[in-house]
């Protein structure tokens, strides 16, 4: 059996015990720590922290998201890391609302009740559990391929309230291996195993400021979520919802958003096409979704932000948010690593 170590996390005086073969970030999620986290792969840098005592190592992982002069200075990412002594570890980033307070992960078989395209690439595939599934608006799974210890991560269309149905809108790569389970291999019928929920993308509940979901290709799933929560809890605060595609042919749930939009305030949709106009309505606006958000909102620190798309996507976006002044507190993505790169 491998050796267990104490954990320290600074400054919210948090203590776990974690063994060596555990990665940190997995050991607190099974205790009831919810550590701020994206990708969980060593691709971004949100559970970026800084090593204060103890002896550390990482498993590969992106000198992007934890260049090599980091990692000198003691730097780490939780996802990677495992302990081989007593640690303490500065915390740089996380909730105090979720440290202990966030749903516990949970792996449960679904079944699969619905496959359907959307669009030319994005698919809704729809899972029935067997037992309560919780989550929060904002937050995604991990769906395992069938037959492998493989997975791969998606966020909830629905909320919790769907009869135990969750809606998932997934994009279809060339190639990927979950793209080819959506191409016939995957039935109705057929059962997937589904662990979550994870991501800090969540709609806070008691905040007043309006909000502005900026979203892309598949990235509308959370969106959906949030603006569902957002009508089930009668919420007043304004909302608009800029959407980022290619052509007009490339949009969908139209008629979905705008059912949403009727129960909420000062609700707008804005579509926004950067290759072609032909066909679109007339609200939609030309030109990438973070040109059209610069072009019309011009106090976007006076805002909470929620962003999911393509990573060149919330990259662009979080950009613009810095120029913009809006505070880091104000604005709210989980990035995902590229499929197309990943064998999705």
């Amino acid at each position: 059996m491998a050796d267990s170590h104490r954990i320290r996390f600074e400054p919210v005086d948090i203590e776990m015990d974690v063994t060596e073969d555990d990665k940190i970030l997995d050991a607190a999620f099974r205790q009831g720590i919810h550590l701020m986290h994206g990708c969980r792969e060593g691709q971004c840098s949100a559970c970026k922290s800084y090593v204060l005592e103890g002896d550390l190592q990482m498993e590969r992982y992106s000198t992007f998201a934890c260049n090599d002069a980091e990692v000198a200075e003691g730097y780490v990412l939780l996802c990677r890391a495992h302990a081989y002594s007593d640690c303490t570890i500065e915390l740089l980033n996380f909730d105090p609302d979720e440290l202990l307070g966030g749903i516990p992960i949970q792996t449960v078989s679904a079944e699969v009740s619905a496959i359907e395209p959307v669009t030319r690439d994005i698919v809704s595939l729809r899972l029935t559990a067997g037992q309560v599934f919780e989550f929060k608006p904002g937050q995604y799974v991990d769906l395992t391929i069938p037959g492998t210890d493989d997975h791969r991560s998606f966020s909830m269309a629905t909320t919790r309230s769907a009869a135990g149905e969750v809606e998932f809108l997934i994009k279809k790569y060339p190639g990927g291996r979950f793209s080819a389970l959506l191409d016939g291999e995957l039935k109705v019928g057929d059962v997937l195993s589904m662990t979550g929920p994870y991501g800090s993308s969540t709609l806070k509940d008691g905040h007043v400021l309006p909000v502005i979901c900026i979203a892309g290709g598949a990235g509308m799933a959370p969106i959906l979520s949030i603006l569902r929560h957002l009508r089930e809890t009668g919420s007043t605060r304004p909302v608009r919802f800029y959407y980022g595609a290619r052509t007009a042919a490339d949009l969908f749930y139209l008629d979905v958003i705008a059912e949403l939009g009727a129960d909420l305030t000062g609700f707008e949709f804005i579509a926004c096409l950067s290759e072609s106009m032909e066909g679109a309505d007339s609200s939609a606006e030309r030109g990438n979704v973070t040109e059209v958000v610069e072009r019309r909102e011009a106090e976007l620190h006076r805002s909470e932000v929620y962003l999911c798309g393509p990573p060149p996507m919330v990259d662009a976006a979080l950009t613009l948010l810095e120029a913009s002044n809006v505070p880091n507190d104000q604005v709210f993505y989980d990035k995902f690593t590229s499929p197309a790169t990943d064998g999705a």
